[in-house]
């Protein structure tokens, strides 16, 4: 503190730091990207272990054995559904009535602002059955819940089959999963089984804006994988054990990426992601079939379910020992916040470096000559009026391309050939493009050319800015932060009017928050391993625009919302900056 706290000592760090402004942010920049890809490196990572000493201090005997008796159920299902020519919602109550729990149904609908491309539907609307069987020997304060999505056709028959099948076990049991319906739900487990062979299980644990169950789940899932002997994976890769070797590190580097990647995305990869926006803990067990060389019959799989159920039950408050902020290289193995968060803060530091400055130079007096006579001269403040003009213009520009897209859709599909979402998706686009002419019309709405001081200010404004944007999705979406971080800190920080105006207008394009989704797509397809032509990537691109405002308007994702009111006109204050004279 003393320091900071003595005149000349602050004179001289200030110095330092303004002279060798530059090397330091290019050394944080690349510890940044070093440090990150190193969290999947096995000795910098920490094993995983149980912290709930309910659901670790117990053994659990699973006895389940219908797992026969569910695929005929399943069997059953199907044929009702087909002749249903949907969800059999009468045939439902009616079987789980016969399994002694009370049944009720919930009609939902909910219109979207434009139909959803990948079911063709304006509407979704549908029926929940859900069934409760009380504890004959608990207060019935608290409940556990286990669902199955039901979709048309043949998806999922075989889950919805077992979750019957364990619910007729239970009834017969002392014990009970479902505790009533008047007590709090603490935790909710989603299985989704597509096949009569189910080779292993993968775990899927993103929600809704990032938002991750605490990692004792993952633990108690991977806990009773290994006890009963299945095969287990999670972003459907297997674990490998060679972590010392350059294949094994790149495994456990991919499955940390799709982790990374599916997080930013803010959408919800299962039904779990729904009990999440109310803090329940969940996640979503959906089966595999691609190992060839591994099986696993029903039974086993509903002895899981069993297990994991009972040591919830233990449970006598919710989930809160364990991290509910972690990447996930393995199962085995995984990254807390206090591991990451240094990557992002080496990036996020560079603007406040360069802030740093700006602001330097901006008290630093100017020196002129004056009759033979070098005097220092104040430096003139710009007007309110030239910083604000292209600040309000940026958000003006953004508000458009939040709201217009869904409002002009009709008047776009009377005058073009396109359905209603090329009409939504192209719209945006365009307001995204028309944004670009901004230093123009923002020139014109000033006195004059744009000073050099003006230029300064604004930057410092939207560097300050960007930072706290950064700062506060990294809170909230690690992975959403450090993805925008990665690729807006290197040309905002070194954007200035005096550069060749054609080749970093080119970069920053390259390197905008739009173009940032379309590297997404294309390294995902890498990751996932099944790699896409530049026509479709482009397709996904647009697909994925698509689905994020339709995720916003449906389930109240933030990310559509985040990039549009804020991202996007911060990247424009940037742009105004390139062309300012």
């Amino acid at each position: 503190m003393g320091l900071l706290s003595d005149p000349s000592r602050r004179k001289v760090l200030t110095g330092l730091l303004t002279r060798l402004n530059t090397p330091i942010c290019i050394v944080c920049y690349l510890a940044g990207i070093v440090w990150f890809m190193g969290l999947a490196f096995e000795p910098f990572t920490l094993r995983t272990y149980m912290s709930e000493n309910a659901m670790g201090s117990t053994m659990v005997e699973e006895r389940f054995s219908s797992g026969e008796r569910a695929l005929s159920l399943a069997k059953e299902f199907d044929a009702h559904k087909r002749k249903a020519g949907g969800m059999p919602v009468e045939w439902l109550v009616k079987a789980m009535q016969s399994r002694g729990l009370e049944v009720f149904t919930q009609s939902f609908s909910r219109k979207l602002p434009f139909p959803d491309e990948n079911k063709e539907r304006y509407m979704v609307r549908g029926t929940n059955v859900y069934g409760i069987l009380r504890a004959p020997r608990a207060p019935r304060t608290e409940a556990l819940v286990i669902t199955a999505p039901c979709s048309p056709g043949n998806t999922n028959n075989q889950a919805v089959a077992l979750l019957l099948a364990l619910a007729q076990y239970f009834r017969r049991m002392e014990y009970s999963p479902l505790q009533g319906r008047a007590g709090s739900i603490q935790a909710a487990l989603s299985l989704e089984l597509s096949s009569d062979v189910i080779t292993s299980l993968d775990l899927v644990l993103e929600g809704l804006n990032g938002q991750l169950p605490n990692l004792d789940l993952a633990n108690l899932f991977y806990a009773f994988c290994q006890k009963l002997g299945v095969l287990c994976t999670i972003q459907g890769k297997l674990q490998r054990n060679d972590w010392d070797t350059a294949e094994g590190y790149t495994h456990a580097a991919q499955t940390m990426m799709l982790m990374v990647l599916k997080q930013a995305c803010g959408r919800s990869w299962g039904d779990h992601g729904l009990f999440l926006r109310y803090h329940i803990e969940a996640a979503s067990v959906r089966g595999i079939n691609s190992f060839r060389h591994y099986k696993t019959d029903a039974t086993t799989i509903g002895r899981l379910l069993e297990g994991m159920v009972r040591k919830l039950n233990n449970l006598l408050e919710r989930l809160h020992q364990s991290y509910f902020f972690y990447l996930l290289p393995s199962l085995s193995r995984f990254v807390s916040i206090g591991y990451y968060m240094p990557a992002f803060g080496l990036l996020a530091v560079i603007l406040l470096l360069r802030a740093l400055d700006l602001w330097v130079h901006l008290g630093a007096p100017a020196l002129a000559a004056v009759d033979g006579v070098t005097e220092a001269e104040q430096p003139s403040s710009p007007g309110v009026l030239t910083v604000l003009t292209p600040v309000v213009i940026s958000h003006l520009t953004g508000v458009a391309l939040y709201l217009l897209p869904v409002h002009l859709q009709e008047m776009a599909v009377e005058h073009f050939p396109v359905s209603e979402t090329e009409a939504v998706v192209l719209t945006a686009i365009a307001i995204y493009t028309a944004g670009l002419a901004l230093p123009h019309n923002t020139q014109r709405l000033l006195s004059g050319e744009g000073t050099e001081q003006g230029w300064k200010v604004l930057k410092l404004t939207a560097l300050l800015y960007l930072a706290v944007l950064l700062g506060c999705t990294a809170l909230i979406n690690f992975s959403l932060g450090f993805i925008l971080a990665v690729t807006l800190v290197p040309i905002t920080a070194s954007i200035t009017p005096h550069m060749p105006k054609a080749l970093y207008a080119l970069v920053m394009v390259l390197l905008s928050p739009a173009f940032t989704i379309l590297y997404c797509v294309f390294i995902y397809q890498e990751l996932i391993e099944a790699p896409v032509s530049v026509s479709e990537g482009w397709m996904l691109f647009l697909s994925v625009i698509s689905q994020g405002i339709l995720d916003h308007a449906l389930y109240g994702s933030l990310v559509y919302p985040l990039l549009a009111l804020f991202i996007y006109p911060c990247w424009l204050m940037f742009w105004n900056i390139l062309f300012w004279n």
